[in-house]
């Protein structure tokens, strides 16, 4: 679900902005979102694990989850209100939005790598610890980007 609202996000570039920078950097975001949502399929269809977007029970608490508006959003993820802005947002308004929802969506799923790897015996699958890894790098090459393209450096 989280890399699935990073490729929702992308969609909107070539209706929502001219900006080629920004154009640049959502195709390579779009396809390397895609890409990691086609590794984690495979890795867990080899283990026999579901592969669908269903969301956890309502009734418990899930760690690192956040309650908003009775919809359970993983760490990062933009809300329906921050979605919906984006999707009505034109040219620099929509560029500015584009980049601090996408900063804050990485810096979740940075949050989700050290969570994972806080976890006990988490780094003992050497395929998901070298795709765990390249996705905490890649995240913070794209956020560096996205802040000095912001002006934030």
């Amino acid at each position: 679900m989280h890399h699935a609202q990073a490729v929702e996000m992308t969609a909107l570039i070539d209706s929502h902005t001219t900006n080629k920078e920004l154009r640049l950097l959502g195709a390579r975001i779009s396809t390397s979102q895609s890409d990691e949502m086609r590794f984690m399929k495979r890795w867990l269809a080899a283990r026999g694990e579901p592969v669908s977007h269903a969301m956890p029970s309502m009734d418990r608490h899930m760690p690192g989850m956040d309650m908003t508006s009775h919809s359970m959003l993983m760490p990062g993820m933009l809300t329906p209100k921050q979605m919906e802005a984006l999707r009505k947002a034109k040219a620099a308004e929509f560029d500015k939005l584009f980049l601090t929802g996408m900063i804050q969506h990485h810096n979740g799923a940075l949050v989700m790598v050290k969570e994972l790897f806080d976890t006990a015996a988490a780094g003992q699958d050497a395929e998901l610890f070298s795709f765990v890894t390249d996705v905490d790098s890649g995240q913070r090459a794209e956020i560096r980007i996205m802040e000095k393209m912001l002006g934030q450096d």
